[in-house]
């Protein structure tokens, strides 16, 4: 078995242990007999969002092949009178899922049962386990605004735990998995609206989308037509899986896109997109005699890392002498495999566009797959 069989960018080398688990019991069997024999041990889900290098891994994977999905509209309403919240609970309904489900799979049943909440996560890769530790957004929603809580094996100690949604340390991009928790996702519990009677979808938060679906900001339409919209603009980017299109033979958008404060980005050419993530600082008025509170720090801007790839002069399609690894044709930020590809290849690519976007602007993209046995 090669992580090339196993990935979607199709690269990487040999797994010489590798355990394909169904239940959580075989999860937590195979984990911990590695661990206690001092073994490493590699989760795998659907593949998406790792590069590993062509030497493989020299240690046990256990691929995450759980399934499950459970409702309870009971768990909700129990924590509002708990008091975690006045009407928090008020057309809600908790779903815990498997970590091995496909995650586009899940949110169409959500769909179709009239959950609303990860409706413009529709179209991407992997599995359910997957989806906190990335904390995966598109399309103005996050994965970390719906869940609950995670139940983890702790490979430190051993022990499964749950964790609750102020354990995770979710924002951009990132959750306490990848700031160094050691753990294998077994199950992720959602909080999602109840929408069966109108089966509506949460406020449309972001322009393109919006702008696809012919409706202003803030406006709502059905579940259906949002996941409907999500995955044309992602299949027009190369973004949804699909055999007989090479640009998908990715990990999804490569680079993520960089937070840099208000300052810096005033740096940067003016086309250049911005999207500021903290309110602009209110007047404030105060009691004559009263302390000055401290200034306010500079506030925070998102850049966009495909709009820096394709101004440091990098082009769709655009590969490297003699590579097989190339830039997407249909959008910059996804890095694929043309056929043939090495892990190195792919990594080699990465370090240039990194590079070229550091010396034009100063910004050091950083990456969003899971790096095994490399570094950029």
């Amino acid at each position: 078995m090669r992580f090339s069989e196993l990935t979607t960018l199709g690269v990487g080398g040999e797994i010489p242990d590798f355990i394909a688990a169904t239940t959580t019991s075989e999860i937590v069997s195979a984990a911990l007999s590695a661990r206690d024999t001092g073994l490493p041990v590699l989760a795998l889900g659907g593949g998406s969002n790792l590069l590993v290098s062509d030497s493989g891994f020299e240690g046990r994977v256990i691929a995450v092949r759980t399934r499950g999905i459970d409702v309870d509209f009971d768990a909700v309403h129990a924590s509002v009178l708990a008091g975690a919240g006045a009407g928090a609970g008020a057309g809600r309904v908790r779903v815990r899922v498997a970590a091995g489900e496909d995650w586009d799979e899940f949110v169409s049943w959500t769909i179709h049962h009239g959950y609303a909440g990860l409706e413009a996560l529709s179209g991407i890769p992997g599995r359910v386990g997957a989806a906190p530790i990335q904390n995966i957004g598109a399309y103005g929603q996050e994965v970390g605004n719906v869940v609950h809580g995670v139940h983890i094996l702790d490979l430190g100690t051993g022990e499964l735990r749950f964790l609750a949604r102020a354990d995770l340390d979710f924002s951009y991009r990132d959750s306490i998995f990848k700031q160094g928790l050691d753990a294998i996702v077994l199950s992720v519990e959602f909080d999602l609206q109840d929408v069966r009677e109108s089966h509506l979808s949460r406020p449309i938060e972001f322009a393109q989308l919006s702008s696809a679906l012919r409706v202003e900001l803030g406006e709502q339409v059905s579940l259906q037509s949002v996941r409907d919209a999500v995955l044309t603009l992602r299949r027009s980017k190369g973004m949804v899986l699909d055999a007989l299109d090479p640009d998908t033979r990715s990990a999804g958008s490569f680079f993520v896109n960089p937070i840099v404060t208000s300052r810096f980005a005033g740096t940067l050419p003016i086309d250049a997109p911005r999207y500021p993530l903290s309110d602009d600082t209110r007047d404030r008025i105060l009691e004559i005699g009263a302390d000055v509170p401290p200034l306010a720090e500079p506030g925070l801007v998102k850049l966009s890392a495909a709009w820096l790839i394709e101004n440091a002069g990098i082009p769709r399609g655009f590969s490297l002498p003699g590579s097989r690894a190339s830039v997407s044709s249909k959008h910059t930020l996804a890095l694929t495999n043309r056929g043939g590809a090495s892990a190195e290849e792919v990594a080699a690519l990465a370090r240039y566009v990194r590079s070229m976007v550091q010396s034009h602007f100063g910004v050091l993209l950083q990456p969003e797959p899971v790096l095994v046995g490399m570094e950029l």
